[in-house]
């Protein structure tokens, strides 16, 4: 397998379990994997050493969703100039078809609620990221 495959190149990991998804080293800081569970797969996700997993799938279109960006997430603040801020980067992702974000620690968005993604527990044990899937 090369670095550059997807889900849909990779044997699927049965849903329902842990998987061993990486070690630490694979998906440091500011980095992600998006790892062959499921029908989609599931993006996991490095945020200052906080680590999320998330469907790789957008509700909207059914976009891949974790083939987008991660960025943070616009407020106002008139206090500074263009009256906006961007606060809590790389706590988002947004897909790449047509820029629906969603947060990965809870898979809600602020487009349409009610089609938030489903989100999965994660741990290290040593040094390996475990995702229960």
């Amino acid at each position: 397998m090369s670095d550059t495959s997807g889900p849909a190149d990779e044997r699927r990991l049965a849903q329902g379990r842990e998987h061993v998804v990486a070690t630490v080293d694979e998906i440091p800081p500011g980095k992600s994997k998006v790892v062959p569970i499921g029908r989609h797969g599931v993006g996991v996700y490095n945020v200052g050493g906080t680590y999320y997993a998330i469907a790789n799938y957008c509700p909207h279109e059914g976009g891949p969703l974790c083939s987008g960006r991660t960025r943070g997430r616009t407020v106002v603040d008139e206090s500074v100039p263009g009256d906006a801020v961007m606060v809590r980067d790389k706590e988002f992702i947004f897909c790449p078809w047509h820029q629906w974000g969603f947060e990965l620690a809870t898979g809600t968005t602020a487009v349409k609620p009610e089609w938030s993604i489903r989100t999965y527990p994660v741990r290290i044990v040593g040094d390996d990221v475990v995702v229960t899937a």
